[in-house]
């Protein structure tokens, strides 16, 4: 199944997940591959999110799931739903709670459970509700709350269509210095369109899927939208189906994971803005495929602790760059020392100091002339 649920009869964006069987709770945490893939034990070492608010537009939260015990904040449901007024916790899907607990779980007991990217961080669930996406008004809604709930991060496993409604919220989320990290979206094997959107938009981070032998996954859509790419195949997290375990895959549950790792990155350096953020993020990725940033994995595969501890040249600042372009360089006045015309001011002074030369020299002569003439008479 292609995506947890498609939202609503004509919605344009989809949920890009794909759901397998459920997990037995005893072995949840030795299924979580991507913990040690990701080096999280070390990560956590350093860093755990505290203080960090991830927002999770979503199809909400299950409050109930042990795992997410003091994870959720109060959220908001964007519907005229009958589920107005829920906060966000009511998870008549899945995927929201599942996205959840990639990102924030805490998992329960000695080692059980779902463990998170970042799970001291807290989640502001913003749900769409159970019938889904009315229409692309939500977004409005979600980033106002999002902004003035303080979020640092804002999850967007969801895809489709670009629409002007939805890429203004977006700009509003940036000038409001969020990380915004959205799913690049999965082949649905139908025109290889599914979900391209918030992803594509240049203010947002577009994550792709790989899978346990570090490979794109073949669900995840390439393109010169890629960012980066994260763990999202054979991703063990939590479910609304007695309030237990599931394996799915996607996009989607990526974007997760980098957006636990943007978490952690804005806990251990709260002065970092969203854009510094971001640029941590894909200069400490591992390069994979050919050499520097391409279509498929595009700056690379996540490395969370190198984000964490790596030495990293700072953002050139908006409008520089390192080296000015073949047609710059065309157009650019040439240096002073090369050019043939002396410079302004010296093209007035130098006529004029001749001139005065010549009146000088003149007047001397004047002057000898008549004390001849004098003596002489």
């Amino acid at each position: 199944m292609i995506g947890r649920a498609l939202f609503g009869a004509a919605a344009a964006l989809t949920m890009v997940g794909v759901t397998a069987a459920p997990a037995l709770a005893d072995s949840t945490r030795d299924q979580q591959w991507y913990l040690t893939d990701l080096k999280i034990a070390e990560a956590h070492k350093i860093t755990k999110g505290a203080g960090v608010i991830v927002a999770l537009i979503d199809s909400g939260v299950d409050p109930k799931h042990p795992d997410l015990a003091g994870a959720l904040l109060p959220g908001l449901d964007t519907t005229e739903s009958n589920l107005a007024g829920r906060e966000g916790t009511e998870d008549t899907d899945g995927h929201g709670t599942g996205m959840a607990g990639i990102i924030a779980g805490r998992g329960h007991g000695a080692g059980a459970g779902v463990l998170g990217i970042a799970p001291a961080a807290k989640i502001l669930p913003i749900a769409t509700g159970g019938t889904g996406f009315q229409s692309s008004s939500f977004m409005t809604k979600a980033v106002d709350f999002a902004i003035k709930q303080h979020a640092g991060v804002i999850n967007m496993s969801f895809g489709g269509a670009d629409d002007d409604t939805v890429h203004d919220a977006i700009r509003k989320a940036q000038a409001a210095d969020i990380v915004l990290v959205a799913a690049a979206g999965n082949d649905n094997s139908i025109g290889n369109t599914a979900g391209q959107y918030p992803g594509r938009y240049p203010e947002v981070l577009a994550v792709g899927a790989y899978g346990k032998d570090r490979k794109i996954a073949s669900i995840s859509i390439t393109g010169p939208h890629v960012d980066l790419v994260a763990p999202g195949d054979q991703i063990m997290s939590t479910s609304i189906f007695d309030r237990g375990y599931e394996v799915s895959g996607g996009t989607s549950d990526a974007t997760a994971m980098v957006s636990g790792a943007a978490a952690l990155l804005r806990a251990k350096y709260p002065d970092m803005s969203a854009a510094e953020v971001v640029h941590r993020l894909t200069a400490t990725a591992d390069d994979a495929g050919p050499a520097g940033r391409d279509d498929t994995y595009g700056n690379g595969l996540l490395d969370v602790v190198k984000a964490l501890t790596a030495d990293v040249a700072p953002l050139p600042a908006a409008g520089a760059s390192a080296a000015p372009s073949d047609d710059a360089a065309q157009a650019a006045p040439p240096a002073a020392s090369d050019s043939d015309d002396l410079p302004e001011p010296v093209g007035v002074l130098v006529p004029a100091l001749i001139v005065a030369g010549v009146v000088l020299l003149i007047g001397v002569v004047v002057v000898v002339f008549m004390m001849r003439r004098r003596r002489s008479g």
